[in-house]
């Protein structure tokens, strides 16, 4: 082989080094090109094996310049529409080059073909197999291909093509046709060792510049294969709820014994498959367009204000400070003064006195203002930050939303003052300037589900060879134990169960006959009043005696649209769980009054606010 510094004519520089002045003459004299050929990316697939992300040949319909590269200016626009009016017939289609590119292109990289069409449907590469024109060829690349379409599609993420060099000379070492780049998703996440290890090709030319040999020296290494913890047919069944049931939303599902995500469904999503080879731009306006914005992972990139879904967790903070009993008891009037201000239950009537389980249960706004002065902001905070809500999760997905949990710090630099009795009614029922994502609200469910364990979330189990041998594995690891006590436990699993299964709980949607579910709806406004919205909530874990699964349904309102998260959110997790839990064998018929109970839920749950 002869290299580039030998046939090179080096002229002195002014300071006396030498400077390489490559000329017309002496390009002719090179023999050989070493060129980069792109690895098919690993797989991605769910945690069963499905594949998620894989690859596909695409065929491109490529002009072939003849060698000797000598054509002048002229003789290349000829040539390339020739070429292109024969592509034209055989296509059926428009197809437009820029004389430019295709000048540009036959003067720095010749050699290689230039594609007029890119990614031919299959009925025409069968065709073309056949026999071309002479001057025409297929180009065979790799290309990504997601063959479940749309699932799982924010997880998943897409790919682009890495920038291309047509404007250069070629040289040794430059790729054969583009490789692809994760872009969104695990895609970007994983990209290095979803990338594999390029192959060579070796051009041989004589002194004319005729191609005298064509070998493949190093064959490309496909990259490492990520296997997530998604199960597909949860994901492919929250999907589907989600489209029917919303316009803007989420759901959430973990294994609360070891943080693996078994669902991260965002609606309305996307189909990566619109990104191959390129999305566009048509397409791309479209999505960017869209005043439901689908291309926001809205489980882990969006927060909302929690609503009375906090009041769980202020149960904990109360419960495990110490500084609430069982047996304590405190009314539920429709309003109270606190402040100079006048707070408000959402029930226009006076509950009565009423204990944890049965405020939880009936979602009394003005029992948990109370609870809330009494605990004070620290103790919530505290309590709220131990159950990872407000910072990220650290999934492995870029962008993640931290959410925010207001501290006495944050009161200062924000209202430059610190919490007053209204700011602490506020917290107690999730509302103020907390902001959650549905992903940290499953996760904080999932800690109280095993007991007070909170788990480093993981969206991936392992990254393995073609082979299946492991090279990375995301073993459970417990970010923190919170010990929550025996007492703690049960009065939140009963609260809960109440939320469910009573006459006077919000989320008789959520209920299954044969297994008991236990959960807390919410609802929360947010934003200007003049373009307020509402974010309906239903979270929680089911079978409430053994928790398999740690929930969180999020439903975004349409400006001024009036939605509960027993109306809304619980409905969805119902139909949900009816159908993973659908093999269970029912539960024993409940008594009288249970079933006088469930009677009346559906009336009951019409007017509610959570």
């Amino acid at each position: 082989m002869i290299s580039l510094a030998s046939a090179q004519e080096v002229a002195p520089t002014p300071s006396g080094s030498p400077l390489v002045k490559p000329s017309w003459e002496t390009q002719k004299q090179i023999a050989a090109y070493t060129l980069s050929i792109p690895a098919p990316r690993g797989q991605i697939t769910d945690r069963n094996g499905l594949p998620l992300a894989q690859n596909r040949v695409s065929y491109n319909l490529s002009v072939v310049f003849p060698t000797p590269l000598n054509f002048t200016d002229q003789q290349i626009i000829q040539y390339v529409q020739a070429k292109e009016a024969l592509a034209r017939t055989l296509t059926g289609r428009a197809i437009n080059v820029s004389v430019e590119s295709a000048t540009q292109h036959y003067r720095n990289r010749g050699i290689i073909p230039f594609d007029l069409v890119s990614d031919l449907p299959e009925t025409e590469v069968e065709a073309f197999k056949k026999g071309l024109p002479e001057g025409l060829a297929l180009r065979a690349t790799y290309v990504r291909f997601y063959p479940q379409g749309q699932l799982a599609g924010h997880v998943v993420g897409y790919t682009g093509r890495t920038s291309g060099s047509s404007t250069k000379a070629l040289q040794n070492n430059d790729l054969l046709w583009p490789d692809s780049e994760g872009r969104e998703g695990l895609e970007q996440t994983f990209d290095d060792q979803l990338r594999g290890r390029m192959g060579q090709m070796n051009l041989v030319f004589d002194k004319s510049g005729q191609v005298t040999g064509q070998t493949i020296a190093v064959p490309p290494e496909p990259g490492y294969n990520v296997v997530t913890t998604l199960d597909a047919d949860m994901q492919r069944l929250a999907e589907k709820i989600l489209q029917k049931r919303c316009k803007r939303g989420a759901i959430v599902v973990m294994d609360p014994h070891n943080g693996e995500v078994l669902v991260l469904a965002s609606w309305p999503t996307i189909n990566p498959n619109d990104f191959v080879p390129t999305i566009s731009e048509e397409r791309f306006q479209k999505l960017n367009s869209d005043p439901n914005i689908p291309l926001l992972p809205r489980a882990f990139r969006s927060a909302y204000p929690a609503g009375s879904t906090f009041k769980v967790f202020v149960g904990v903070a109360g419960f495990e400070s110490h500084k609430l009993d069982p047996d304590d008891e405190f009314d539920c009037p429709a309003a109270m003064d606190i402040g100079n201000l006048v707070f408000h239950n959402w029930r226009k009537s006076d509950g009565g006195s009423l204990n944890f389980r049965d405020a939880l249960t009936q979602s009394c706004d003005t029992w948990f203002y109370q609870l809330g002065l009494k605990l004070g902001s620290s103790t919530m905070v505290q309590w709220a930050q131990r159950l990872g809500l407000g910072k990220k999760t650290g999934i492995l997905l870029n962008g993640e939303a931290d959410g925010r949990i207001p501290t006495d710090q944050y009161m200062q630099v924000t209202y430059r003052r610190h919490f007053l009795p209204g700011d602490l009614a506020n917290f107690s029922i999730g509302q103020g300037d907390i902001l959650v994502t549905p992903l940290q609200m499953a996760q904080a469910m999932a800690t109280l589900a095993n007991g007070g364990t909170l788990y480093q979330t993981r969206i991936v189990q392992q990254v393995q060879t073609l082979n299946g041998e492991v090279v990375y594995t995301y073993s459970p690891r417990a970010k923190d134990i919170l010990h929550l006590g025996s007492v703690t436990r049960q009065e939140l699993k009963e609260g809960m169960v109440g939320v469910v299964e009573s006459r006077n709980g919000t989320a008789g949607s959520a209920s299954l006959e044969n297994v008991t579910v236990a959960g807390k709806t919410g609802t929360a406004q947010w934003g200007p009043k003049a373009r307020e919205r509402t974010a309906a909530w239903f979270a929680g874990f089911a079978p409430a005696d053994n928790p398999q699964y740690a929930f969180a349904a999020l439903y975004e309102g349409a400006v001024g649209e009036k939605v509960h998260g027993g109306s809304a959110a619980a409905p969805m997790i119902g139909d949900l769980l009816r159908e993973v839990f659908k093999d269970v064998k029912k539960a024993p018929a409940k008594n009288n009054e249970q079933e006088e109970d469930k009677d009346n839920e559906d009336k009951d749950n019409t007017d509610e606010s959570d």
